[in-house]
């Protein structure tokens, strides 16, 4: 029922790897490495990234893939409207019987349903940053990286 791919949260995971490491420029192997996989579908995210402003890349030594804006200004709805096509819910993939009293009003109830949903995720993932995320992981990381006893 649902329509969102993988697609939202590699780009999401690339965006954050790439504020984290705001200094320097990282390569799509970079990125493929945290996310244990493959180059070229981090590059196909990473380039649907750039077409959306989020991202640029430069060629040559020393290059690789960089934010295009600061990460306080990316949010998760940002990273998740560059990737993603079209509404999160799917619909009915044709209409269904009006011979039916439920058939004849789904349509309609869902509709209705299916945008306040849609409504409220853009609302919760344009609250969120790409700066807010890298720096709930620098907490994580402490957090873990305090001995225990």
């Amino acid at each position: 029922m649902v329509g969102l791919s993988s697609r939202s949260a590699v780009a999401i995971h690339a965006l954050t790897m790439l504020g984290r490491w705001d200094d320097r420029s990282l390569t799509s192997a970079d990125i493929a490495d945290s996310l244990a996989s493959n180059p070229v579908l981090v590059r196909r995210v990473l380039g649907s990234l750039r077409d959306a402003g989020l991202v640029w890349s430069t060629e040559g030594r020393g290059g690789g893939w960089s934010l295009a804006r600061g990460s306080r200004e990316i949010t998760l709805f940002d990273a998740y409207t560059a990737v993603e096509d079209g509404p999160v819910l799917s619909r009915h993939p044709h209409p269904p019987s009006d011979a039916c009293e439920v058939g004849r009003h789904m349509q309609e109830l869902l509709e209705t349903e299916f945008r306040a949903a849609e409504q409220a995720m853009k609302e919760r993932l344009g609250r969120t940053t790409i700066a807010d995320l890298v720096r709930q992981v620098l907490v994580a990381e402490r957090r873990q990286a305090v001995p225990h006893r």
